[in-house]
């Protein structure tokens, strides 16, 4: 039987788990592009030199946007900053570039892969921000309470 009140923190939890993910694809980017992108670079033409250089900004930009915001997320979990702190528009996920499709067709398969594994973590980021409730929020404690009586008969 349970012990106690346990609030369960799935917020927090994928909060977690995205910083570590975003952690990780930041310092992959910044191997690839400090090593093998350079080498990549130039065996392109100068149009895919371009692209390749504007999309490694867009990915950097994706990647700064998504960890400054699970940051604050962080901070909101373990105190460090009031929710309505956080909801001000200058802490908010910050708005980034799409890709277009078509303009990196040409360029480097562990590229594209970086390219497209930056929009996925944001757009995922992005959901979390617009769907899923802040901890604290949502059902009040009382109708909480009620609903583990109810669930006990």
């Amino acid at each position: 039987m349970d012990d106690g009140p346990r609030e369960i923190r799935l917020r927090g939890r994928l909060v977690n788990g995205l910083y570590t993910e975003a952690m990780l694809l930041a310092d992959e980017a910044r191997a690839y592009f400090d090593h093998q992108g350079r080498e990549d670079r130039e065996a392109l033409d100068p149009v895919a030199r371009v692209t390749l250089s504007c999309e490694s900004l867009k990915i950097t930009t994706r990647l700064m946007h998504v960890l400054a915001w699970l940051l604050t997320e962080r901070a909101i979990e373990l105190g460090q900053m009031e929710g309505g702190e956080a909801a001000a528009s200058a802490r908010r996920l910050g708005e980034a570039a799409p890709t277009d499709a078509a303009s990196i067709e040409g360029l480097p398969a562990p590229a594209i892969a970086l390219i497209d594994a930056s929009q996925d973590i944001y757009a995922r980021v992005r959901r979390l921000e617009i769907e899923v409730p802040e901890s604290g929020s949502g059902v009040s404690p009382a109708l909480s309470l009620l609903d583990r009586l109810e669930r006990a008969f």
